[in-house]
């Protein structure tokens, strides 16, 4: 396998899930297009995009996200085994990060109706007794005034 613009780890681990998978060079065909986009004159007048086509499987990737022609073989490369990965039935990065995210929402969501669980019917307050409370109470005579008139008159006081 060439070897890349990328780190020594970063291709020892392309060839490692290459060759997990049973992908060869030998059954890639690679084709080095114009690519688009970002990039400027540079990626207009250079082929710099790389198309790459897994024969045994049919699955092909094309890939210009960068502007140098290396790097975008590596990541046509590591997007073609994630292809392949996925055609093969095996569960993707992708699809198990998806799913990760799926179950910390629901346990959000579940905290979140156990935090703010109703209480029960003879128990709850409605709106209108939790505003009656907050705007009556009762004296020491045993009438009933408005909180906001007591408050004013001992603040005149």
């Amino acid at each position: 396998m060439t070897l890349f613009s990328v780190s020594e780890a970063k291709n020892r681990w392309l060839q490692e899930r290459m060759k997990s998978l049973g992908i060869r060079e030998e059954d890639l065909e690679e084709k080095f297009i114009r690519s688009s986009g970002k990039g400027g004159q540079h990626v207009n007048k250079t082929s710099t995009a790389v198309w790459l086509k897994h024969l045994p499987t049919g699955v092909e990737v094309k890939c210009m996200e960068a502007r140098s022609q290396s790097l975008n073989r590596f990541l046509a490369r590591r997007e073609l085994a994630e292809r392949v990965e996925a055609h093969a039935g095996l569960p993707t990065r992708r699809v198990q990060a998806a799913e990760k995210l799926k179950k910390q929402k629901a346990r959000r969501k579940r905290r979140a109706a156990d935090k703010y669980e109703q209480t029960p019917p003879s128990q709850a307050l409605t709106a209108v007794d939790a505003e009656e409370r907050r705007e009556t109470t009762e004296t020491t005579d045993g009438t009933q005034s408005d909180r906001e008139e007591t408050d004013q008159t001992q603040t005149r006081n």
